[in-house]
């Protein structure tokens, strides 16, 4: 390029070397643009080869064993994959964001769950995507990319622990480990149709993890196995491997299956017939969850909206999730407000917007938040006490489309809030476990059991799994039932 300028400088009144010029020039950009394109092109094909799940890659093999183990290693011949927000000595922390990943030296320590994992014999195989700063639950990513759900490709796949569960769900390994806050790892658990666990909160340790709101964080799992799940839930809770076996009670949220869009034939219908063919299970009960919440949490008042559906009692359930995302702001303000004013991080369209609302908010009275969450913890344990599971839809609507969140992103925010913020807000453990398909999309519910029940509720899933995926089975080939009591529109939300 420098001899071409040389040339023009020497020869200026040569129309010639104008020419000569001109086409050099031509020939360097147009390289450019076809490396550029190259690159683009090798990216796209290397995201398609891996659903775009992987940020990076690596091995980190199972800690080494004595000579002669006293017993093969739980999670033995077993690969995982983790989400950005872990800590791994000599990896940067990403958190999702290349300014994060700019203005963090790689880290010194390894997070305390990793540890256990290679200790109990899994093979760590890389760090997967997340929504920025862990604060999206679209699983879309500006930077990144968005990891493609591979059960339905056309639509988000959920986060913010979206790579971690596509990891899972393509096959690329046996589970894998995201946080949830204020349900990602739900949420995409459901929009992916795999299993997934969100332990009760501080049951596992966060050493070793950013945080970003310490009151309702907590480190989850994906699996496809029931037996997978179960394992690694034994190792990072540390429970008892044997304890004498409960009745386990079912309790049936009527009207939150009422504002869901799936029909109650491939959800209740299912799980009520299922637990026919065991034992073990008392009678299901059925219960309006909202209209129990109004009536045992009342510091929920101070948050009380005027709504037109009072009989459904959804009003207590919209109080309590905007109770919970007032909470993870305050938290996530605390917490990292000072580095956003000072690196001012780019961002997506929609983290940005909630980042500046969490960052610009003034906070007043926030001991009524912590309240509502020890008034919520109460209520779960006085309704389900030693026996009981609740069964509610993991998320009440479909996965959206890519790139549509734009056009419904508040209402589809606050209709999944609502039935995120039971576990979120009492500190309770929560399993997803997939219910087969429905207008080509993955179904999904969810039980939930009271803080401190994690084994109780993953030795439920383990027996139920086999039941259930028979009776999604018959469902499928079935005639379809009459809904008696309908859906809630969603004009009515």
């Amino acid at each position: 390029m420098s001899k071409t300028i040389n040339l023009i400088k020497a020869n200026a009144s040569n129309p010639k070397v104008w020419i000569v010029a001109g086409i050099t020039v031509a020939g360097i950009l147009l390289l450019a643009d076809t490396t550029r394109r190259r690159r683009r092109r090798k990216a796209i094909i290397i995201q398609r080869q891996d659903f775009g799940a992987f940020l990076e890659r690596f091995d980190l093999i199972p800690f080494p064993q004595p000579p002669t183990p006293p017993a093969k290693l739980p999670l033995q011949g077993l690969t995982f994959a983790i989400k950005d927000i872990f800590d791994v000595k000599g990896y940067v922390t990403g958190f999702g964001n290349p300014d994060w990943r700019r203005t963090h030296e790689p880290s010194d320590k390894m997070a305390l769950v990793l540890t256990a994992l290679l200790q109990n014999g899994a093979k760590c195989v890389g760090k997967t995507v997340m929504d920025e700063l862990a604060f999206g639950i679209t699983g879309e990513n500006k930077h990144y990319g968005t990891p493609i759900n591979p059960k339905v490709q056309s639509n988000i796949p959920g986060g913010s622990s979206s790579g971690s569960a596509v990891a899972v769900a393509a096959e690329f390994v046996d589970f894998a480990l995201g946080t949830d806050t204020i349900g990602c790892i739900r949420i995409p658990a459901s929009f992916c149709g795999i299993l997934g666990f969100r332990p009760s909160h501080r049951a596992v340790s966060t050493i070793g993890l950013i945080p970003h709101s310490q009151s309702l964080d907590t480190i989850g799992w994906f699996a496809r196995d029931p037996s997978v799940l179960h394992r690694v839930g034994h190792v990072l809770l540390k429970v008892k491997a044997v304890e004498p076996k409960r009745e386990r009670r079912l309790v049936f949220a009527d009207d939150l299956f009422q504002l869901s869009k799936v029909t109650k034939q491939k959800t209740v219908y299912v799980v009520s017939k299922a637990i026919e063919k065991l034992s073990g299970y008392q009678p299901p009960q059925h219960i309006n969850f909202s209209q129990y919440v109004a009536s045992n949490v009342p510091s929920l008042k101070a948050f009380g909206q005027n709504s037109t559906n009072l009989q459904y009692g959804i009003s207590a359930l919209k109080a309590l999730s905007s109770v919970m995302v007032s909470l993870q702001s305050y938290e996530f303000k605390t917490n990292h407000e000072e580095w956003v004013k000072n690196v001012k991080p780019r961002l997506g369209p929609e983290i940005s917007h909630r980042v500046l609302a969490a960052i610009n908010t003034k906070y007043e009275n926030v001991k009524v938040l912590y309240k509502v969450g020890t008034e919520m913890r109460a209520a779960l344990q006085s309704l389900l006490k030693d026996d009981g599971i609740l069964v509610i839809p993991t998320i009440v609507d479909p996965p959206p489309k890519l790139n549509s969140m734009k056009d419904y992103s508040t209402e589809f925010h606050d209709r999944a809030c609502a039935v995120l913020s039971i576990a979120s807000m009492s500190g309770g453990c929560q399993a997803c476990v997939p219910l087969g398909n429905d207008a080509g999309c993955p179904v999904s519910v969810s039980f939930v059991s009271y803080h401190g029940a994690d084994k109780f509720l993953l030795d439920a899933v383990l027996d139920m799994y086999a039941s259930l995926q028979d009776q999604v089975s018959i469902a499928s080939k079935s005639a379809p039932l009459p809904d008696v009591n309908g859906n809630m529109d969603a004009s009515q939300w």
